[in-house]
Parts: structure tokens; C-alpha cells; sequence
């Protein structure tokens, strides 16, 4: 193959394997990284050895962004119970109707993938995202075909699990943040264990954690022992049009604080302050 020929063809992908990788990694260099190795494994290869180079490249870029979520120093792993081969029910969203929830939770989709292992992030991204057959994500994952649907069908429950639909409207969601907020401001430890779902949950990203927080905290009283007194210098948020909190230093965003809320409680706030991250994301203060 003539490089100038390859070089081109490989533009030609480079925008959907970016796509890719950023879905995978949550990061924009991490995902240029990766991009950059397929073209690096692209030139080494022997001419004509190719015959689908849009798969290859996609597996490639997949296998790339797997080690690099796999050799995450802070990466927490809770895999699921589940069962490899089982079927998946008839009543599942197909690729595009997943795409589609998967782009209108925009930053909460990047949350919930942070929870998932390396090989149930992959499995839902590839197929479910961008339609990449389980027969082609099974080698990347060393797993059967069936057994990588599992891994995407566990990965989807979870992602559904956060869907607008679990939701308030965004009034009601401003409201709890706010008293959050306030709550949090004011030392009211009561008040922010009525806001506080049991079972609520504080994680922090890999640059929040460097800050000085701690990566995971469980249960209401003791999120509710890290906030009472503290988050003064947060203010509410428009964060890629829903309502959270930020932590911003000369008018730059620092950390975002992620909430998800059911049911009028909070069941979990994410920290995040990867700045590749908060680089993309569209930002409005709120008064108030």
C-alpha cells in the first residue's frame, strides 16, 4: 500500500475512531493517544494484510483503549453478577435507540461509564454506540460472543438506570441541588440526610482524588459528614443543560459536581475535575 494512500484512507476514519475512543476513555488526549497508536499499528502493517480497514482500525482502537482503562491506577472494579450466554430479552433498545439516550445524558453518560469495568464499558460503547458486532468485540475482550453481550447487556441496565425518565423535572432538580447547597453551607447536617438517599454514594475522578478527596464514600451520614460545613465556594450550575454544582478558579471550572437524583433524593454526586474532561463541557453560573 502507498503511505500517502494509506495516510489518507486512515483521515478518512480518524474521525469516528476519535469518536470512538472518547466514548471509551472519557478523555480527549487519552483518546488522541489511541487514535495516534492505530495509525502507528496501521503503518508497521504488511501491505495488503487489511481487508476491512474500518474494522481494523476499530478493533484496534478498541484493544488500545482497553489496556489503557485496565493500567488506571484508580480505577475502581465492581463487576456485576451475571450470567455469560444468557439471551438478551426481546424488549432491549437496539444501537440506535441506546445512541440516542446515550447523547441526551451527555456528561451523566460519562459518569455512569466510569462505574463500569473495562470490558462492560467496551462491550456497551462498541455495540450499543456504534454498532460494532459482539462477533468482532468478543477477541478484544477474550470472551465468546455471547458472553461480551452479557457484558454490554449489564453495562446498558446500568446506563438505563440513569436515564431522564428516573429523573425530576429540571425545577424540582434545581430545588434539591440548591438545598443541598444550602444545607451544605449552613452546617445543617439533618437537612442534608433528608436530601441524602440511604444508600448515596460520593465517588471522585483521578484529578479530584489528587486534590485531596477521597475516591469512594458510602452511605448518607457519612457524604453527609463531608458536605455539612464545607462546599462554600460551590455555586450552581447549568452543566451541559442539566443543574449541578461547580467549583470554579478565575472563572474557569475546577471540579463539576455530578448529581443524580431519584425520587427527590440524592443517590449519588461524582466529582469531577479531569481538565480534559471539563474542557468540553458547556457551562452557565446560576444566580441564586
Amino acid at each position: 500500500m502507498d503511505g500517502d494512500w494509506l495516510a489518507r484512507q486512515f483521515e478518512e476514519h480518524r474521525p469516528r475512531l476519535r469518536a470512538v475512543a472518547t466514548r471509551l476513555l472519557g478523555s480527549g488526549s487519552e483518546a488522541d493517544d489511541a487514535v495516534q497508536e492505530a495509525w502507528l499499528r496501521l503503518s508497521r502493517t504488511e501491505p495488503g494484510s487489511v481487508e476491512n480497514l474500518g474494522g481494523w482500525l476499530t478493533t484496534v482502537v478498541g484493544r488500545v483503549a482497553l489496556n489503557m482503562l485496565r493500567s488506571r491506577a484508580t480505577r475502581r472494579e465492581e463487576p456485576l453478577d451475571g450470567h455469560p450466554g444468557a439471551d438478551r430479552p426481546a424488549d432491549e433498545p437496539g444501537p440506535a435507540d441506546t445512541a440516542l439516550l446515550a447523547d441526551s445524558v451527555g456528561m451523566a453518560l460519562l459518569v455512569v461509564l466510569e462505574t463500569l469495568t473495562p470490558a462492560e464499558r467496551l462491550a456497551f460503547v462498541l455495540h450499543d454506540l456504534f454498532d460494532v458486532p459482539f462477533d468482532e468485540i468478543a477477541p478484544i475482550v477474550d470472551r465468546s460472543p455471547a458472553a461480551a453481550r452479557q457484558l454490554a447487556s449489564r453495562a446498558r441496565r446500568r446506563v438505563q438506570g440513569q436515564s431522564p425518565g428516573t429523573e425530576p423535572d429540571p425545577a424540582r432538580r434545581r430545588e434539591v441541588v440548591a438545598a443541598f447547597l444550602a444545607a451544605s453551607r449552613s452546617g445543617n447536617f439533618a437537612g442534608l440526610l433528608a436530601l441524602l438517599d440511604p444508600d448515596a454514594v460520593l465517588r471522585s475522578d483521578a484529578a479530584t482524588v489528587a486534590m485531596g478527596a477521597e475516591a469512594e464514600v458510602r452511605g448518607a451520614e457519612a457524604v453527609a459528614a463531608i458536605f455539612s460545613g464545607g462546599a462554600r465556594a460551590a455555586r450552581l450550575a447549568l452543566v451541559d443543560g442539566a443543574v449541578h454544582l461547580i467549583w470554579a478558579h478565575r472563572g474557569q471550572p475546577r471540579v463539576v459536581f455530578v448529581f443524580t437524583i431519584a425520587d427527590g433524593t440524592v443517590t449519588a454526586i461524582d466529582l469531577v475535575g479531569d481538565p480534559d474532561r471539563l474542557r468540553d463541557l458547556e457551562v452557565t453560573i446560576l444566580k441564586g
